[in-house]
């Protein structure tokens, strides 16, 4: 008997003998008659099944592999196939299939390879045509590509041929149910208590706030953290292209958007919900992502008696962010001039929470900046708090610190007024410790 981890590509060899065992099993079976006996008796026949064919003579499986087989087996039924066990793993964030030789997953920030193959480009083409056929989208020549939401509410993005060159490509963004909570982000040195304090104060006061930085930069971590603080007496209303923010008020609706049918039907909007939203008797509306046109609509909305809302885009910096608003309402058809656009911006959102995934696999508060309005055509943008780096040690670790600036944010007095009065001499200019402090709930 030859094992598995004595051939000269385990992984592959093993990977094909599940396919040639997989077409056998749906050969034998009929996968109507689950409704007819109940899913629980037509897993356990399935499994015997599977048992029954790994343990032929002629597969030449170890007793050590035949578990390992038959598990795989019923993954490639009901679950993620070769990947299941990336799904499995909490501290996975992302999974990232290019091909079926190179499968990557992301760890605390951090790329890795893993040693997962598929057992061709057919078995990994015919997986994903599995998996979104399951969240009811089609991928195939004439619809290379595909975004979808599965069950467990983890984002799906999956290319083809002929678009993607070197086979199949995946990406999975996971859904995460433990949400990294505020006092753990003190504690990490992901932001000082002072600016977590001020953060908190400002999110009560009903500040409006636009949180920016790259993909996996941990935006809407943050954006979850920050609604915890919003009173319970609110009414709240979040719009999401996928629902990922987990709000514990009572009085929160949360609002997804839909992407077109097999016909190309059927497509509802951020715009369409943020328009819609206004209609609902909202005291505060949380865009998940600002991304299209929805902008001009989610600035009126901020403009309008809707403050303390929340939203977030991509942007490398601050002033990124801005000017992505500006092309962002360009977009939305309103045919404004830009020192209207940039009065109408500025009046509409006070602070700017900038976030990064440095290069350790660290995600930090770079900054936090105060918009006071807008003189001879540019913004007026103060920095309040900033994370200024000093280079990476021997481990790989970037060496750093938080400062505050200095500046006394405006919104100060607009805090006072609401009755949340915070300290001037917090935001007097030195270095801030991290790692220790609590934050004020």
């Amino acid at each position: 008997m030859v094992a598995f981890s004595d051939t000269i590509d385990p992984p592959r060899h093993f990977q094909q003998l599940k396919t040639r065992l997989h077409r056998q099993i749906v050969d034998a079976i009929d996968m109507s008659k689950a409704g007819e006996i109940g899913d629980q008796e037509f897993r356990r026949q399935l499994e015997a099944l599977a048992d029954h064919l790994v343990s032929r003579p002629e597969n030449g499986m170890s007793a050590e592999d035949r578990p390992r087989m038959v598990r795989e087996l019923l993954d490639e039924i009901y679950g993620f196939g070769p990947i299941q066990h990336l799904m499995d793993d909490p501290s996975v964030s992302d999974v990232l299939v290019n091909g079926a030789d190179s499968v990557f997953v992301e760890r605390h920030g951090i790329l890795e390879r893993t040693d997962v193959r598929f057992a061709d480009n057919d078995h990994l083409m015919h997986f994903i045509q599995r998996i979104v056929g399951q969240a009811g989208r089609r991928i195939d020549e004439v619809s290379p590509m595909v975004d979808a939401k599965l069950a467990d509410g983890s984002r799906l993005h999956a290319v083809i041929p002929p678009l993607a060159l070197r086979g199949p490509t995946l990406s999975i963004r996971r859904f995460k149910t433990d949400i990294v909570e505020f006092e753990d982000m003190v504690q990490m040195g992901t932001l000082a208590p002072e600016m977590a304090d001020f953060l908190i104060h400002a999110v009560r006061s009903r500040m409006n706030i636009l949180l920016s930085g790259g993909t996996g930069a941990g935006k809407t971590t943050m954006l979850n953290n920050l609604g915890r603080f919003i009173p319970a007496s609110e009414r709240v209303i979040t719009i999401e292209e996928t629902a990922e923010l987990q709000l514990q008020q009572a009085d929160v609706v949360g609002l997804e958007t839909r992407m077109p049918n097999v016909e190309g039907k059927g497509i509802i909007t951020q715009r369409d919900l943020l328009r819609n939203s206004l209609r609902m008797r909202p005291d505060r509306i949380i865009v998940g992502e600002a991304r299209g046109t929805e902008v001009l609509d989610m600035l009126q909305a901020m403009n309008t008696g809707h403050d303390g809302s929340m939203s977030t885009v991509h942007a490398n910096e601050t002033r990124d962010a801005l000017h992505r608003l500006e092309l962002m309402i360009a977009l939305s058809g309103a045919e404004l001039p830009t020192s209207v656009s940039r009065q109408y911006i500025a009046s509409a959102i006070q602070l700017f929470v900038h976030v990064a995934r440095l290069s350790s696999g660290e995600r930090k508060v770079m900054r936090i900046s105060e918009l006071t309005g807008v003189t001879n055509g540019e913004f007026d943008i103060e920095d309040i708090f900033i994370f200024r780096t000093a280079g990476i040690d021997s481990r790989g670790k970037v060496l750093g610190a938080f400062y505050a600036t200095g500046y006394e944010p405006q919104c100060l007095r607009r805090m006072a007024s609401k009755g949340f009065d915070l300290n001037p001499r917090m935001f007097a200019a030195r270095e801030l410790k991290t790692g220790s402090g609590s934050v004020h709930d």
